[in-house]
């Protein structure tokens, strides 16, 4: 198994199977240890659009959607200055193929993904979490070291940059291998008492016109 439990938190590690996944459900609180490489909208498009092989191999790892601040250090080290995460939505359309190409596990960035993703995870056995905004400083102390740099050609923020990261997160499981959509389910609640309420308010105050 690539889970472990450590001071209550559960940790993936890197490589994470399809059958480690299947006990992590929306709404899950984890965190990542492994191999972690930041993936954006160009690195998508070239795979998916142009048919280029990722020259990062991130099957059974995860992917980051963020656009990092790199410090070189010289010598092709690099060191991770900020790392926030990138809105998610943005990949959509092209992560149910990004998915089947790579076999990467974990998906993690901002805000929530829609059917593209969720029958990605569910067909491929993967994960979308997401990272508290706000907090890429906190990212880049848990990025122990840069290994490598990829398609350098695209600048700093769509570069793939391939990490060693300890205890990534906490990640919230938006979407689970199952492809059950936290965001689009509480939507759906979250709409259920809005509607409730605006009923109620609208009785109250009826004479309003």
């Amino acid at each position: 198994m690539s889970v472990e439990i450590k001071d209550g938190k559960k940790i993936l590690v890197t490589p994470v199977s399809a059958e480690d996944l299947k006990d992590i459900h929306i709404g899950d609180i984890v965190y990542l240890s492994g191999d972690l490489t930041t993936c954006r909208d160009v690195a998508h498009r070239r795979v998916v659009e142009e048919g280029r092989q990722i020259p990062v191999d991130v099957r059974n790892c995860g992917i980051l959607h963020a656009g990092p601040i790199i410090r070189p250090l010289g010598d092709d080290k690099y060191e991770m200055v900020s790392v926030g995460p990138t809105t998610s939505m943005r990949m959509e359309k092209f992560e149910y193929e990004f998915v089947k190409e790579t076999g990467v596990r974990v998906i993690v960035g901002k805000g929530g993904m829609k059917e593209n993703t969720a029958a990605a995870c569910k067909d491929f056995g993967a994960i979308h979490c997401v990272f508290p905004a706000g907090n890429a400083v906190v990212a880049a102390v848990e990025v122990k070291e840069i290994v490598e740099a990829q398609w350098k050609d695209l600048g700093m923020p769509e570069t793939l940059w391939h990490c060693h990261v300890e205890e990534f997160g906490p990640l919230i499981v938006s979407i689970d291998s199952y492809g059950k959509n936290y965001f689009e389910e509480k939507k759906v609640e979250y709409n259920k008492k809005k509607d409730e309420q605006v009923e109620i308010i609208s009785k109250q105050v009826g004479f309003i016109k």
